[in-house]
């Protein structure tokens, strides 16, 4: 495990070579399994990508162990995402690793990074583009709210499917936006603004944002 983390290299090369020959064979894989962590998470929290075969790539972290994580993570993808580790994020998932699995979604993380490469790997293999934030979600899928101001990562989420409808959804109809019961900045208000309530047209940057979604709406 030690290993793994560190990332060195020529140490693992050695101990796959010479001393795991000898402790594989009589390793048993609920030993690994009762230690609440795979040697992916270890390699992929280190930053390293080097180490593998013969490990599951969904292999998800004991409760207990993601009980000392305040986001809960789950998966290895998760580490080399948060790290900003490319190259190991590309073979995780090349090597089966699903890209929703965590509680805060690697998706998200990448997005709050600003990582495009990250992002697009993510989205290619899988990565869901209409996720909802479990903290204050808004009427409309949560990944927008990092393509505001960059109209590269909003064409993105659109060219990969997001949810562009939802965002013109009112489910006031004619009827006033502020509910009569209106208790000022709640969780409620906040899933119930649209697109166009968060954002004012008077700035600068808002209207091409709308009008890139209206492209990709359908109008009746």
């Amino acid at each position: 495990m030690k290993a793994s983390a560190s990332g060195n290299v020529d140490v693992i090369k050695l101990l796959l070579e010479f001393a795991l020959q000898l402790l594989i064979p009589v390793t048993s894989m609920s030993e690994v399994n009762d230690s609440g962590m795979s040697p992916l998470h270890s390699a992929a929290a280190g930053g390293t990508h080097h180490l593998h075969q013969g490990y599951d790539a969904n292999y998800m972290l004991h409760p207990w162990v993601r009980r000392s994580y305040d986001d809960e993570r789950k998966s290895a993808l998760f580490f080399a995402v948060s790290n900003n580790d490319l190259p190991s994020a590309k073979l995780l998932l090349e090597s089966g690793a699903m890209a929703n699995q965590d509680p805060i979604k690697c998706l998200q993380v990448a997005l709050r990074l600003g990582n495009y490469e990250l992002m697009d790997l993510l989205l290619r293999f899988g990565a869901n583009v209409n996720y909802y934030c479990r903290v204050n979600t808004t009427h409309f899928p949560s990944a927008l709210q990092y393509a505001l101001k960059d109209e590269v990562v909003l064409r993105m989420l659109c060219n990969y499917g997001y949810d562009v409808e939802r965002c013109f959804d009112c489910p006031y109809g004619n009827r006033s936006h502020v509910p009569d019961d209106y208790e000022g900045w709640s969780n409620t208000v906040i899933k119930d603004t649209m697109v166009t309530g968060g954002v004012s047209t008077t700035v600068y940057w808002a209207w091409p944002m709308i009008t890139d979604l209206s492209q990709w709406s359908v109008w009746c």
